[in-house]
């Protein structure tokens, strides 16, 4: 499968943004899908996760009340809905796809995750 996540951009403090992860090649209603991102000169960080059966969802401190995960299998898409956003959360995001996997404990390992996406890049101004 191939990953290709869209719907980034700049916006003011305060806005919203929805971020697709749309696949091609395979289904993925056979994974547990994730977004991370990586801002300017750190490590990329975890955001939010979804697992591949129950649909349960986890997220980074960060993101929680904020930030919601969903998956539309039907259109075999991913999105990540972002809401107040803050200039902290400027970065390039990447949507994740782990084969067969529900998380657990381990909901933001990136090495959890099988196949990346190219990133998108959301810059919120402040």
């Amino acid at each position: 499968v191939q990953l290709q996540a869209c719907g980034g951009g700049l916006v003011q403090a305060g806005g919203s943004l929805r971020l697709s992860c749309a696949a091609s090649g395979r289904t993925l209603s056979s994974y547990g899908m994730g977004w991370f991102r990586q801002a300017p000169g750190k490590e990329r960080e975890f955001v939010a996760s979804i697992n591949w059966t129950d649909g349960r969802t986890y997220y980074a401190d960060s993101a929680k009340g904020r930030f919601s995960i969903s998956r539309d299998n039907a259109q075999n898409t991913v999105y990540l809905q972002m809401n107040s956003l803050k200039p902290e959360d400027t970065a390039v995001y990447y949507c994740a796809a782990a084969l067969f996997r529900n998380f657990h404990s381990d909901y933001d390992r990136r090495s959890n995750m099988d196949i990346w996406g190219r990133g998108t890049l959301v810059t919120v101004s402040s």
